[in-house]
């Protein structure tokens, strides 16, 4: 069973890493969370779950506003092959999450380890990050390296890499 938004909350708090999270109406995409930017600092992301011809999974985090070149990003992020968009089944199976809900905050479900987390260099740049706490009735706020830190205590070593972006 996914972990619920208090259970993520009461893991933060457990590896003393500082968060504010606010309540919001549901956002499913980045069109919709445009009416949260000025209202919260620090960078609002996207968040792409990705699978490759070998069912290799990757969750790749980037700035909201970064159109991805998905043609030049396996490579990358070491995909093998082609990659598609990984299924909602398969999403919700593996990081206990829905279309709409999808941020680095899924790691906390991935117990088996099984997906890639890749992240934007220059997301690092900003020290504060807004992601859904495995919902998106909510946004948490986290510096970067609190999210560093809980995707190491989560068992992820990120993968930081310049994603392209389509031209």
């Amino acid at each position: 069973m996914p972990l619920t938004p208090d259970d993520l909350f009461a893991f933060l708090a457990s590896h003393s890493i500082e968060f504010t999270t606010v309540d919001h109406p549901p956002l499913y995409t980045v069109e919709d969370a445009r009416m949260l930017r000025g209202a919260m600092e620090g960078a609002h992301t996207k968040n792409l779950f990705l699978k490759d011809k070998k069912g290799q999974l990757f969750l790749v985090v980037v700035p909201a506003d970064l159109s991805v070149d998905l043609k030049a990003i396996p490579d990358i992020i070491g995909a093998n092959g082609r990659i598609s968009f990984g299924s909602p089944e398969l999403l919700l199976d593996i990081l206990g999450l829905v279309p709409g809900s999808v941020s680095p905050f899924g790691a906390i479900n991935d117990t088996g380890h099984r997906v890639t987390i890749v992240l934007d260099a220059s997301l690092l740049e900003a020290e504060k990050l807004n992601h859904h706490p495995l919902v998106n009735t909510k946004t948490t706020t986290i510096s970067r390296d609190g999210l560093l830190q809980f995707l190491k205590a989560t068992g992820h070593q990120p993968k930081i890499v310049a994603v392209p972006e389509r031209l």
